[in-house]
Order: structure tokens, then sequence, then C-alpha cells
């Protein structure tokens, strides 16, 4: 049963989804096609998620499409992934634009062709007005360069004279990290059957719920996509609480509102 809006509150849906795309190779090497095909194949699942989650009304979308680590990968695949991206910026972006999508790529872009990063100014300009879903694109991104950055960031406001070592709080550090300006990262969905977040969004994860499932990456549809909403509604989210602690705060609330 595919989930739709009215079935469940809003206020038990995540407000924040992120996905490690995973899967994609496997998918066409069970075909017998290039890994490249499978990428490609990647892409209509992309466009499943989005339109997903606008029509649940979550407000941010972060989806891991290239890690810092894979650059390791054969030279082939990665200029297949550039390529693809190039492509995608092209072609999809109009549409974010016409269904009111802001497009974020989050990541180290330096290492780019200038003609990817002219790409993602151009895409980010297009939709930076828009007040839809927010969709994040994780490109050359890794959770632990995302820390270092943020502590970067500060350590020259220190240096400048700008603030003290002893303003340096776990605030200060969220407010340095990418999305600081979205809602909190509340499930962590990754395809393809492994059981790790692979340096993804390590600090914005701390108290996400983690989701894991065997679907490859181009099977993931609204089904699956449902399937794993429902599993992130069913769960009781303590933050370091008791169970109890939970359902006493939440007994004060529904008797003062």
């Amino acid at each position: 049963m595919i989930l739709e809006a009215e079935v469940i509150s809003q206020q038990s849906l995540p407000k924040h989804v992120a996905i490690i795309m995973d899967g994609n190779g496997r998918w066409a090497q069970a075909r017998r096609r290039p890994r490249a095909f499978g990428h490609k194949k990647g892409v209509d699942s992309v466009r499943r998620a989005v339109q997903f989650c606008s029509k649940l009304g979550i407000e941010s979308l972060t989806l891991f499409a290239f890690s810092s680590e894979n650059w390791r990968r054969p030279e082939d695949e990665v200029s297949t992934l550039m390529e693809l991206f190039i492509y995608v910026l092209s072609k999809e972006v109009k549409k974010l634009n016409k269904n009111n999508v802001k497009l974020t790529i989050i990541g180290d872009l330096s290492r780019f062709p200038n003609s990817l990063q002219q790409r993602v100014h151009e895409a980010q300009t297009l939709t930076q007005d828009n007040t839809g879903l927010n969709l994040n694109i994780a490109a050359n991104y890794g959770g632990r360069w995302d820390i270092t950055q943020a502590a970067q960031h500060l350590a020259e406001q220190v240096a400048a004279g700008h603030m003290q070592p002893s303003d340096i709080t776990e605030e200060a550090l969220t407010e340095q990290m990418m999305m600081a300006d979205q809602a909190s990262l509340d499930l962590l969905i990754r395809t393809g059957g492994d059981f790790r977040i692979s340096n993804f969004l390590l600090w914005q994860a701390a108290y996400a719920e983690l989701y894991f499932t065997d679907t490859l990456w181009p099977d993931f549809d609204e089904q699956a996509f449902s399937e794993a909403i429902a599993c992130y509604v069913s769960r009781e989210r303590r933050f370091g609480c008791t169970g109890e602690q939970i359902k006493q705060l939440l007994a004060e609330k529904d008797a003062t509102s």
C-alpha cells in the first residue's frame, strides 16, 4: 500500500529524509549490462523519490550522489558519473523549478570541472527562491569533510578575534555544517542491502532513524519508499530519554493543546 498524506498525521512524518542510493552497479551487472547503465536507470528513482516527498509534504530530501571516496572507482565509471551529473542538471533543473523545488548541491565542488561548477551555480540560482521541497544533492561529499570544514570556519573566526575558543559550542559548530538552515535529519535510508552509512552526514545523523533495505536503488519505487516511511512512523524516537518520559511529555503536550 502506498502512503497518502491523509493516511497519517503530518506531525508524524519525517521533515528531512536522506538516502544513500546504493546498488546501481549490481542492478546493471545482474542484467549483464555495464555499471553505467545502472547509474542512468537510477535517475528514474531520483525522480520518483522527489515526487513522493513533494506529494507527502516532506520538507527536505538529501541524496548521496557522489562521495569523496568515489574518486577511487574506475576512471570510466567516474567519467560516466560526471557526464550523468551534467546531463541531469541540464535536463531536470527546469522541471524542478516548475515544481517549486529548491536545489542545493552540498560538498566540495572545487575538484569538479569548471563546466560542472558553472552548471551547479546556474541550477542553484534558478531555484533559490522556490518554497517547496528542499532537494539536496551530496556531490564529492563526506561527513568527515563536512565536520572539518565547519571546524576550520570556526578556527578562522577565533584567529580573527571574532570569537573565543570557549565560544565553540555544539550549536556553533552545527551552524557551520551543510544544511544548517534546514530541518534536522529524521530518517536515513540506505538501499542495496549494506548496513553502514559510509561517511554520510555523520554529524546530522546523530539522532536520525536508520532504515536499511535490500532493494537496489533502481528498484526503489513509491512502494519501497512508503515502507520506509511507515517503519519510521511506527518507531518511538526517544532522543536519549526513556520511553516513559517521552509518553509523559506527549501527554503533557496533548493536555495543553
